[in-house]
């Protein structure tokens, strides 16, 4: 199954939560999207499962192949597996191009690695799934950093994750360690996607 291209502002809706973190798309109507959006559904276990899942794999705006792929993956890891998959999701390119405030989403910040726009540790690099280490710096490329979406999204950022740390001068940010898991997805409950992957 390939990515999804479609409205995320449906997805929000659809799911009751927000993947955009703003919170903007459920503040209008925060029902369901379609003819009938506000029947209420009672969920099965499964469903419960799913959800939860769909919820995180749309937020980071992944594909399931790809989803599944990291989740395996934190599976080899020390610690809670549910705790280590957010934390390798949250340490994605992409999503620290987002953090970091050179793009106001994580599809446009998705564009921005893949058109040759970011660096890390100043080599040029257009893997958006590429996981990031603690004490990596992530900037943009010289010629880039006139770009009018990279500027606007500067300008529009309010507040940045600890875990992020930007310096101006050099228009660089570095990922100066994993996350908590209580400072991001605070709503998620990743216990129910573990279950759903080892059902």
């Amino acid at each position: 199954m390939s990515r999804f291209t479609g409205s995320d502002w449906k997805v929000s809706r659809r799911l009751k939560y927000s993947v955009s973190e703003t919170g903007k798309e459920l503040l209008k109507r925060n029902y369901a999207p379609g003819q009938h959006g506000k029947r209420r559904v009672k969920l099965s276990e499964y469903g419960a499962q799913l959800q939860e899942k769909q919820k995180v794999r749309f937020t980071y705006g992944m594909s399931e192949k790809q989803f599944k792929k990291v989740f395996v993956l934190a599976s080899k890891l020390q610690g809670k597996q549910g705790d280590n998959f957010l934390k390798l999701l949250e340490s994605r390119l992409d999503n620290l191009v987002y953090r970091a405030g050179f793009a106001s989403t994580r599809r446009q910040a998705r564009q921005l690695v893949n058109h040759g726009h970011i660096t890390v540790d100043g080599k040029k690099l257009d893997i958006p799934s590429y996981l990031v280490k603690p004490g990596q710096k992530i900037g943009v490329k010289e010629s880039s950093r006139n770009l009018t979406i990279i500027q606007e999204a500067l300008d529009s950022l309010v507040v940045r994750k600890e875990y992020v740390f930007f310096d101006a001068n050099t228009m660089e940010a570095t990922f100066v360690r994993y996350p908590e898991r209580e400072e991001f997805l605070e709503e998620i409950k990743e216990n129910l996607i573990v279950e759903f992957y080892n059902r």
